[in-house]
């Protein structure tokens, strides 16, 4: 039994290392050592493994339960940005915002507008949408930016095509709502683009094998694309002379080099008013946050809902709303 826990102490502290090794994410970027981020994409297993080994030292009442809780501690943040529980504020909210990777409208194109235009959202942000983008009774549309469009109810100002550096894309648009001017940022991160079907797991260890290298074949490169379309996007964050919305498919998880950076000085609007799991992509069967919303720290974020009741894409509908003073 000594050996036992030996054993599951040497493993509990490695998981430990792992968890801790994804807040490198924030300073190591893809080009200089891409393999930290493929610990974002383990995140949740590896904490769901240190919380049940953590209740078995408790059960067991080891003195190294305290050990394992303490070091666990910088790692509430980072799984709150996976799952929370602050939910809506009281304010009233005065702006919605909608968010879809449309999966090119394989779905239901007509089916996928009609519950747009249902949400009465202010601004409608879609991603992958085919070869149009425009709900009905939202006059304002953004230019062909081919994969990105934003449809809104009020004025857009000015816009600008942002990062083509990989099959990703971003725009920003400038819209004039209730007498001020907020930048939305509409992000399409370059996908990994698997083969469902050489990423399914099999009995057999020597697949398994070939699968996994095909895995990383397509992880790494695309972690330094990303650096790359970060940076510019970033440049039109923090050039901005308005508060910003930065929303979209970044293709890239909570705790990622991508999500540190892209959020870099902003509110996620999940982690501030979110309540429940973050999932909103759902054709695997591994929990997967790849959409996200955030906001200038002078807007105020009132609720952050993923639409699961509806199946319009292979990714759920994101429905945030905030508070323009």
């Amino acid at each position: 039994m000594k050996l036992l826990r030996f054993i599951l102490t040497l493993i509990h502290l490695f998981i430990i290392v792992l968890l801790l090794g994804t807040l490198l994410n924030a300073y190591v970027p893809p080009r200089v050592f891409p393999w930290i981020n493929l610990l974002s994409l383990m995140f949740p297993v590896l904490m769901i493994v240190n919380i049940a080994l953590c209740f078995f030292w408790i059960v067991l009442w080891k003195k190294r339960c305290f050990l394992f809780l303490i070091l666990s501690i910088p790692l509430i943040i980072p799984t709150t940005r996976w799952i929370n529980f602050k939910g809506k504020t009281s304010e009233k909210p005065n702006l919605k915002v909608v968010t879809l990777n449309m999966k090119g409208g394989i779905f239901g194109r007509d089916k996928i507008y009609e519950y747009l235009k249902n949400t009465d959202a202010d601004i409608i942000l879609g991603q992958e949408y085919g070869s149009e983008f425009t709900v009905p009774g939202y006059a304002n549309v953004t230019k062909d930016y081919e994969i990105v469009a934003l449809n809104s109810k009020t004025r857009i100002i000015s816009q600008a095509k942002l990062a083509a550096t990989g099959n990703g894309n971003a725009f920003y648009a400038d819209i004039e709502f209730k007498g001020k001017v907020i930048r939305i940022i509409n992000v399409y991160l370059t996908p990994f683009s698997f083969d469902k079907g050489k990423v399914k797991p099999t009995q057999d260890f020597d697949q398994n094998q070939m699968k996994l290298k095909y895995i990383l074949k397509k992880l790494v490169p695309t972690f330094k694309i990303h650096q790359q379309e970060v940076a510019e996007i970033r440049t039109a964050i923090d050039q901005s002379p308005y508060p910003v919305i930065l929303a979209g498919d970044f293709n890239a998880v909570p705790n990622s080099y991508e999500y540190y950076h892209l959020g870099k000085n902003l509110k996620d609007v999940f982690v501030e008013t979110g309540n429940g799991s973050s999932t909103s992509f759902h054709d695997y069967k591994f929990p997967i946050r790849i959409d996200h919303v955030f906001c200038s720290e002078n807007i105020k974020p009132i609720s952050y809902k993923v639409d699961r009741s509806v199946k319009l894409s292979d990714h759920f509908p994101v429905i945030t709303e905030f508070k323009i003073d």
